[in-house]
C-alpha cells in the first residue's frame, strides 16, 4: 500500500491495529518487570508469537508494551506498508542514476529523496504528551515500569528512551536510541556510543564547559520509533525522515524546560541536562550480543521536567542473543537502505544482514562479478561504507545466489573457497559493544570470496557447472506430483 494519510496518530493507536490483526495478546495478571518480563518475552519471541501488552506490571504505574517490532510482518505493519521492501522500492524509484556513486551519492541520493518528499515536521502549541506535568521534586522515574532485562544488569534500565539532542554551535537535531540506565529517581545514566551523533553533540558541548539538553521521548508512534533506530548520515534529519516514510508530516511541540522538540503524542518525556565533565558508572547489561558488557562512565542525565499522557503505555524492549524483537528493526534498516547502499556500491545486487549476526557481525552480498578479484573490491567498498564499516564478516556470493537463503549461501561459502587464496583479513573499527576484539572499538575483519573462480583470477581448472535438473522432467514431475501419493 502507498504511503496515504498514515494510519496510527501514535502508540495507542498502533497497539489497537495490532490487536485487530490478532498480533497482541493483553497479559493481565500482576507480572514483575524485574526478569520476570523479559523471561516471558523471551519466550514468546522465540516461538514466533505476539506482541504483548503487560497490564499490571508489579512496579511503576502503567501498562507495558513491548515486543512490537519481533516479526517483519508487524515491522511493516509499524511502517504502514504490506512488505518492508515497498519503502525501498519508493526510494529506488526517486534516486536518479546519475548522482555520483560513493558516500557522497548516498548522502546526496538520501537528501534529494528527503527533498522530493519533503514532510518536515510540525510545530503544535498543545500535545498529548503534555497532559500531565511533573517538575522538580515531583519527577520520580519509579513511577516507569522500567525492566531489568537479565540477572546480572546494573539495575533497571529504559530500553527504548528516543533521546533527542541538538549540537550546540550548529543547532542540528540528533534522535537516537540509546539504553537509559536508572541511577535514581530523576537521573539516567546515557550509554551513547562513540560513533554516535549524541556523543558529538556531548564532546562540543563539554569543549565549551555548556550542559547539553536532551529530552527523552518514550512509546512514540511506529515510525518515529523506527526512525531513531535508522542508521542515518549525520545531516539526515530523522524527522524528515519519518515524514518521509509517514507520507505525513509528525506533530512536534516545545519541551517546558529545555530547548529542544519532541513528539507531541509521545506517551512519556523526560527533559533535563547533562553538566559538564559528569560521568557515573555504566553497566553491566545484557546486551543483543547475549554477553554483559561491562560497567564504562558515561554522563550522567539530571531530569528537571517529566510529561506523559493520560493513562500512558510504556514501550520497551528486551534485548538477548538472537532471536530476539530487534531483528525486525534490523530487517527493516536492510530493506529500506539496500537502494542507497547499491547506489553507493553499484556493484551489488542484494544483501542480508543475519539476525546472528546481530547487525555488525556478518553480511552476507551477492554481485554480478565481472572482473578478476571483484569480489574483494567490493568488501573494501563495504568498510569504506557509514556504519557498514563496523562489519567483521563479509560473504560475497554470485548473483543466482539468494542471500536470504542461509542453505544456498552456506554451500557456496563452505565449497566454492580455497582458503588460502579467497580470505581477505584485515583490520578496522568494530562496535561499541563488540567483546571479540582484543581492545576495544577496532579489531580483525574477515572477506569471504565464495564466488566463482575466473581464469583470470589464476583458476586454470575449468570452473564446473553446477548440476540442474532438465526444465522439460521439472515439469513434468510437477504435473503428475499428486499421481504418485507421496
Amino acid at each position: 500500500m502507498a504511503a496515504r494519510g498514515f494510519p496510527y496518530t501514535d502508540l495507542k493507536d498502533f497497539l489497537a491495529a495490532l490487536e485487530r490483526a490478532g498480533e497482541l495478546r493483553r497479559v493481565d495478571v500482576p507480572v514483575d518487570p524485574t526478569l520476570e518480563i523479559s523471561e516471558v518475552v523471551t519466550r514468546t519471541v522465540r516461538a514466533g508469537g505476539p506482541a504483548l501488552l503487560f497490564e499490571h506490571p508489579t512496579r511503576g504505574e502503567m501498562p507495558v508494551a513491548i515486543n512490537l517490532f519481533g516479526t517483519e510482518k508487524r515491522m511493516a505493519m509499524a511502517l504502514g506498508v504490506d512488505s518492508l521492501d515497498e519503502i525501498g522500492a519508493r526510494i529506488g524509484a526517486l534516486v536518479k542514476p546519475e548522482l555520483p556513486v560513493g558516500w557522497s551519492g548516498i548522502r546526496e541520493g538520501l537528501g534529494k529523496v528527503m527533498q522530493l518528499k519533503s514532510v518536515p515536521p510540525r510545530k503544535v502549541k498543545t500535545a498529548p504528551c503534555q497532559e500531565i506535568v511533573y517538575r522538580g521534586d515531583d519527577v520520580d522515574l519509579n513511577r516507569l515500569p522500567g525492566l531489568q532485562v537479565w540477572p546480572d544488569d546494573g539495575g533497571i534500565f529504559h530500553n527504548y528512551g528516543l533521546t533527542h539532542t541538538k549540537h550546540p554551535e550548529t543547532g542540528k537535531r540528533n534522535l537516537g536510541l540509546y539504553r537509559l540506565q536508572q541511577h535514581g529517581r530523576n537521573t539516567l545514566g546515557m550509554h551513547w556510543q562513540i560513533h554516535k551523533d549524541s556523543t558529538a553533540h556531548h564532546a562540543v558541548a563539554e569543549r565549551l564547559g555548556q550542559r547539553l539538553p536532551v529530552a527523552v521521548a518514550i512509546g512514540c508512534d511506529p515510525v518515529v520509533s523506527y526512525a531513531a533506530s535508522a542508521p542515518l548520515p549525520g545531516d539526515i534529519d530523522e524527522y524528515l525522515f519519518a515524514g518521509f516514510l509517514r507520507g505525513e508530516r509528525v506533530e512536534m511541540v516545545d519541551c517546558l524546560t529545555v530547548p529542544l522538540q519532541v513528539p507531541a503524542h509521545a506517551q512519556i518525556v523526560l527533559e533535563g541536562y547533562l553538566e559538564p565533565g559528569e560521568r557515573l558508572p555504566e553497566g553491566p547489561f545484557g546486551d543483543h550480543t547475549g554477553y554483559y558488557t561491562p560497567v564504562e562512565p558515561f554522563p550522567v542525565l539530571h531530569i528537571e521536567a517529566m510529561t506523559m499522557q493520560r493513562k500512558p503505555v510504556y514501550h520497551s524492549i528486551v534485548t538477548s542473543k538472537p532471536p530476539q524483537e530487534d531483528h525486525g528493526l534490523g530487517k527493516a534498516t536492510e530493506r529500506i537502505f539496500q537502494p542507497l547502499l547499491k547506489l553507493m556500491i553499484p556493484d551489488i545486487v542484494d544483501y542480508d544482514l543475519p539476525a546472528a549476526g546481530v547487525f555488525h557481525n556478518c553480511a552476507i552480498v551477492s554481485i554480478r562479478k565481472r572482473y578478476p578479484k571483484h569480489a574483494q573490491k567490493v568488501m573494501n567498498a563495504i568498510w569504506g561504507a557509514h556504519l557498514m564499516s563496523l562489519t567483521k564478516l563479509i560473504v560475497i556470493v554470485d548473483e543466482d545466489c539468494d542471500v536470504h537463503d542461509y542453505n544456498e549461501v552456506a554451500f557456496r561459502a563452505f565449497g566454492n573457497v580455497d582458503y588460502a587464496r579467497d580470505l581477505l583479513l584485515t583490520e578496522g573499527p568494530v562496535d561499541h559493544l563488540d567483546h571479540s576484539s582484543y581492545q576495544q572499538f577496532w579489531g580483525g575483519k574477515a572477506g569471504v570470496d565464495a564466488t566463482r573462480k575466473l581464469p583470470t583470477e589464476g583458476y586454470t581448472r575449468g570452473w564446473p557447472e553446477e548440476m540442474s535438473m532438465a526444465p522439460e522432467v521439472t515439469a513434468l514431475v510437477d504435473k503428475r506430483w499428486k499421481e504418485y501419493g507421496i
